[in-house]
């Protein structure tokens, strides 16, 4: 238990890290916050057929040429996985990276060709895949990048930082494969999804102040609120409480920040209400004071995948318990 806790604190970190956060900005409106975004390269068009070969640019600025329809994909990130699964590109996903939260479930039976650590490269090759995603730099996946395409396989790195980049990545991966008009539909349920969920969150009659505790077993670790995080607490109805730019924050902070909702991102690894309120120096909060301490699904919730209306609503959910929400699309 506590290795797969330092393992998800680790990864957690390291995307965090590999952000680039832009100047603070005014937290945005539930509309503009969920329009989907145009991919950098080829724009998506509702009826077109799929024509390859195709060239895309990725989210480190590399064009990409993908030369014929992918039939044998290697998915270096768990969203990445869920996505291809989700817009009916499953079948052809040879092989993936390492997820612990096992989702879907009919990617369970496909070979694991890397870990955080690590990539392995040369089974990859071995497999003769047409295309590879990855995280690259972001992700630690950068030299593993730089080994494929040095072998010839069209690599395409995405690593969305915020929701409308996230839904840009949804539909660039389904142009690569030739499954765009199937990426387009998803993506725009889900910022129909994302933007219905916003609205009504905004009717909820307060911003509670909300710290998302990523991990307190050493240190206390919380997301920045220019991460996707921060724009999905806000879109949320909450105002996020921050750390530093290396994603802590210390008691004294937090104390002074008083929150009034705190969120479990770690209660996957053992971390209870109980356990919370009786941490020494804690007692002080609103939000312990209160007893609104809540278990929430970090994976679901910070995954920039199929599943970001999904983990809206349990933000939600845990923030305005009292709202009634529509039943999930």
């Amino acid at each position: 238990m506590a290795a797969t806790r330092k393992l998800f604190l680790l990864v957690l970190l390291a995307i965090i890290a590999g952000c680039t956060p832009a100047a603070s900005t005014p937290a945005p409106s539930p509309t503009t916050a969920a329009v989907a975004a145009t991919p950098t390269a080829v724009a998506p068009t509702a009826t077109a057929a799929p024509a390859f070969p195709i060239t895309l640019t990725d989210d480190e600025g590399v064009s990409v040429t993908i030369p014929a329809e992918p039939k044998k994909i290697v998915s270096l990130t768990p969203d990445t996985t869920e996505t291809l699964f989700a817009i009916g590109a499953g079948p052809r996903v040879v092989a993936k990276v390492e997820d612990i939260a096992n989702f879907p479930p009919d990617a369970s039976s496909v070979p694991v060709v890397a870990t955080f650590n690590k990539v392995d490269v040369e089974k990859i090759v071995d497999l003769e895949a047409d295309l590879v995603v990855s995280g690259g730099t972001g992700l630690t996946q950068g030299d593993a990048v730089t080994q494929l395409r040095a072998a010839g396989i069209p690599v395409l790195v995405s690593y969305p930082t915020t929701i409308q980049g996230g839904l840009a990545s949804i539909r660039r991966l389904g142009q690569a494969v030739g499954l765009g008009d199937e990426a387009a539909t998803l993506a725009d349920t889900i910022s129909g999804d994302l933007d219905d969920l916003a609205v009504l969150a905004s009717s909820a009659g307060e911003r509670p102040r909300v710290f998302y505790e990523i991990d307190a077993s050493g240190g206390i670790f919380t997301p920045p609120s220019s991460s996707i995080y921060g724009e999905m607490f806000r879109l949320a109805g909450a105002e996020p409480i921050s750390g530093d730019a290396n994603y802590s924050i210390s008691l004294e902070k937090l104390v002074a920040a008083d929150p009034e909702v705190i969120l479990l991102g770690d209660a996957a690894y053992g971390v209870t209400k109980d356990q919370v309120a009786a941490r020494e120096g804690w007692d002080g909060m609103t939000a312990v004071k209160s007893g609104r301490i809540a278990p929430v699904d970090d994976i679901v919730i910070t995954r920039p995948g199929p599943r970001l209306a999904q983990g809206l609503r349990a933000l939600i959910e845990a923030i305005h318990p009292h709202l009634v929400l529509p039943s999930p699309s």
